[in-house]
């Protein structure tokens, strides 16, 4: 929301907005002691009065942080005020004020619709709405903060461990928690609730500390974030239902991942890409010993995922060879009408068009689950007293599987063939007339990244339980495009985290499964208006989408060396 006002009018007024603000969110903490709906059906019961409900004390978050953002500038003296120059609390409490507003909206729509129209909605929620548009009113005759530099702020090695550790256990029960939620409306509020304090604390300063804390301690944090990730099973008390769904997660992660090779970091535009990971499947169903496989071999999983992703990397040679001296829209269009030919080749090899391999429209049903010494995974263990199913088990064997995904991705991405990809993805001319075997790189990536896909299919076949040519359909990879640009190109967090929004919210919100692809289109749609270089940006696509700024072009320089190099220029009065 950019509203323009002079700056001696938000200079002059600054001090009775900040009160004004302080009154509005004293306004919203107050609505959640009232009854929100007159009928009880609706998000998790908001309907009485002295008894706030779980989601009510979630939405206070958001207003007590507006508290703190607007009296803290007021009441800050001496040291505290010196220390205060390295954040952002007017744009902070202006985020704030805005994102208490969106949830606000929220939650009156689900009571709105679910019992029938605005009449249903109580005093409560008129209040919180009138707090939440005077907060937001008040905080736009607050002046311009200067950008963030709480990254600039030393701190001891334990307190940054400390909070690394922290964040991820914070991740961990959230994320139980917000699967749980099996109603629409109040998987939206909680998530809304989420996302405003994470973009509050974005603005405030807190990741860019983080990300320097995480760069200082990077085994802790992934020894932290494997630990967590682990452990996410034993905190869904043996629900198959949201196993099964980070299962799906963890296996459209893994395929997203080898596309970020070919569109992250080498800039080729690949609309065909699901092929690879159907290939792969494919492959490990007709040698998985299935009753309806068509070969009668079944050699040990290990060695069906090396051959499933070794077919999957020969069709990225296949179709990378002739076609690689393209690129751009020419090379969207090769690659679009190769997942098509896959999917109906697939069709056809049913024995009558072709050889049986695939049993044609039918596919390859009744895959047995996999069997490592001993361990079944299609049968439930109890693990530590907690009962661990089938999802939770194909779970742990897809964390290894991204393991070893990013392990391989980040050696590639900081290699010379990484560079080399890099250079091709920024002028491919400039980097050819260096000398960069430009088309053996490019036939490297779509080889590489085919190859991840393949290893992911496998797992997936076994997952299924079945495959059939259907599954790979184009719209398959529009989403696996999605879920990189939406996330980040070139970054592996920012890809992880495009991959789980884009698959669990239409497992959360199937009442707009006939919407999927509007809100998919509106979110990419906001994405490249407001933030073009993904959720998690990486440095140099951050400075290419914003070469026109140049505070932000020496704010993410600076960042970066302190990231990198682990200096700190600034004197030792901002310790900690």
């Amino acid at each position: 929301m950019n509203v323009i006002i002079p700056d001696d009018v938000k200079v002059r007024f600054r001090v009775p907005a900040r009160i004004i603000g302080l009154v509005g969110c004293t306004l919203m903490i107050a609505s959640i002691f009232m009854s929100w709906s007159y009928g009880h059906t609706v998000l998790d019961d908001v309907g009485y009065w002295g008894a706030p409900s779980p989601l009510q004390l979630y939405y206070a978050v958001l207003p007590v942080l507006g508290v703190l953002l607007l009296a803290v500038p007021l009441l800050g003296r001496g040291r505290l005020g010196r220390w205060a120059k390295l954040v952002a609390w007017n744009t902070s409490a202006k985020t704030c004020a805005i994102w208490s507003l969106a949830v606000t909206a929220v939650m009156i729509a689900s009571i709105a619709i679910g019992l029938g129209g605005l009449v249903n909605v109580d005093p409560g929620g008129w209040v919180a709405l009138a707090g939440a548009l005077i907060a937001v009113a008040s905080t736009l005759f607050l002046p311009d903060s200067p950008d963030p530099n709480l990254y600039r702020l030393k701190s001891p090695q334990w307190v940054q461990i400390l909070a690394i550790v922290g964040v991820m256990a914070v991740l961990l029960f959230g994320a139980a928690y917000l699967l749980n939620f099996e109603n629409a409306d109040q998987f939206l509020t909680f998530g809304a609730s989420v996302v405003g304090v994470v973009m509050v604390l974005r603005q405030f300063g807190i990741f860019s500390w983080l990300s320097i804390a995480a760069a200082n301690n990077n085994r802790v944090l992934v020894t932290s974030a494997f630990v967590v990730a682990f452990a996410f099973p034993f905190t869904q008390n043996g629900s198959d239902a949201n196993m099964s769904i980070a299962s799906q997660v963890l296996i459209f992660a893994a395929t997203a991942l080898g596309l970020n090779i070919v569109v992250g970091l080498v800039g080729l535009l690949d609309l065909g890409y699901i092929a690879f990971l159907g290939a792969g499947a494919f492959t490990a169903a007709i040698l998985s010993g299935s009753a309806f496989a068509t070969i009668d071999w079944v050699p040990p999983f290990w060695l069906t995922v090396l051959i499933a992703g070794t077919v999957s990397s020969l069709l990225g040679l296949l179709i990378g060879a002739p076609t690689l001296r393209v690129s751009g829209d020419y090379l969207a269009i090769v690659t679009l009408a190769f997942g098509e030919i896959f999917r109906i080749t697939m069709n056809n090899l049913d024995g009558n068009d072709g050889p049986n391999l695939t049993n044609g429209s039918n596919g390859i049903s009744a895959i047995p689950d996999l069997n490592f010494f001993g361990f079944d995974f299609g049968k439930a263990h109890v693990i530590f007293g907690i009962d661990i199913g089938r999802f939770a088990n194909y779970y742990w064997l897809m964390l290894v599987v991204i393991a070893i995904i990013i392990v391989v991705f980040m050696n590639l991405n900081y290699s010379r063939i990484g560079r080399g990809w890099v250079a091709i993805r920024e002028d491919e001319l400039a980097a050819e007339a260096m000398g960069v075997n430009t088309f053996a790189l490019k036939l490297l990536a779509f080889a590489g990244g085919a190859f991840l896909a393949g290893v992911a299919g496998a797992v997936k076949a076994h997952y299924d339980v079945s495959v059939t040519p259907d599954q790979y359909v184009f719209l398959e990879s529009a989403f696996l495009l999605a879920a990189v640009v939406l996330g980040g190109m070139g970054t592996v967090m920012g890809v992880l985290i495009g991959a789980t929004i884009l698959k669990l919210l239409p497992e959360k919100l199937r009442f707009f499964s006939d919407y999927r692809l509007l809100l998919f289109g509106l979110l990419m749609v906001i994405m490249m208006r407001f933030r073009p270089e993904g959720i998690i940006a990486d440095e140099r696509r951050q400075l290419e989408f914003h070469d026109e700024d140049d505070a932000l072009a020496v704010e993410i320089q600076e960042e970066m060396r302190a990231k990198h190099v682990h200096l700190n220029p600034e004197p030792k009065e901002w310790d900690l």
